[in-house]
């Protein structure tokens, strides 16, 4: 369910930010469960790089964002760099809801697999095959966290540090578009920053 499509207009402003390369990105490796991600496989040298360009051209963020990050240790490293960057006032929040998708039995094995989750992902965004996380599901869990903070929040601006394929999916929702054609939207690149904008 995407919580958004009832919505016309927002509260707040929403810029999704992916983390930097990780050491699961240089290994080729997917890293999805929490048991794996939260204590291992944060980012590469090159990834905090990447974060810290990225944040430091990107003009529009300031001391006021309010910055929310999956608990990975890579999204996690990657908020704590622009936290520090933009001096932000207020501490980085966690949430498991900004986690990466789940890719069940592919998880520790090489990146290859992917593709062949999204090629069924375009067929049926609800499946499960191989005991992954479905579209549907992280459409679900990601958009109910944003009608969260369009009930508590106005006039904010927050930043949220996510993964690739949970901000894919949520820019589905925020694009108003069936979840199932999240790979044929503009991908995110590692560390950089997007303005989530609501479509009519």
């Amino acid at each position: 369910m995407n919580h958004l499509t009832t919505l016309n207009t927002l509260n707040n402003q929403y810029f999704a930010l992916r983390h930097g390369e990780s050491i699961a990105n240089q290994k080729d490796l997917i890293v999805s469960s929490p048991e794996n991600g939260i204590k291992d496989y944060g980012l590469s040298e090159t990834g905090q790089k990447q974060i810290r360009d990225s944040i430091e051209a990107f003009n529009t963020l300031n001391n006021k964002t309010r910055i929310i990050s999956s608990d990975f240790l890579r999204t996690a490293e990657s908020a704590q760099i622009a936290h520090q960057l933009l001096q932000a006032e207020d501490e980085i929040q966690f949430s498991p809801l900004l986690r990466e998708r789940f890719f069940g039995d592919h998880e520790l094995k090489d990146n290859s697999f992917y593709q062949n989750v999204w090629d069924m992902d375009l067929q049926d965004s609800a499946h499960n095959n191989n005991n992954v996380e479905s579209a549907d599901a992280v459409l679900e869990r990601t958009t109910s966290f944003i009608a969260t903070l369009e009930t508590n929040f106005k006039d904010e601006v927050f930043l949220l540090v996510s993964h690739g394929d949970a901000l894919q999916i949520l820019q589905t929702a925020f694009s108003k578009v069936p979840a199932s054609t999240h790979r044929s939207l503009t991908h995110l690149q590692t560390a950089e920053i997007r303005e989530l904008v609501l479509q009519n």
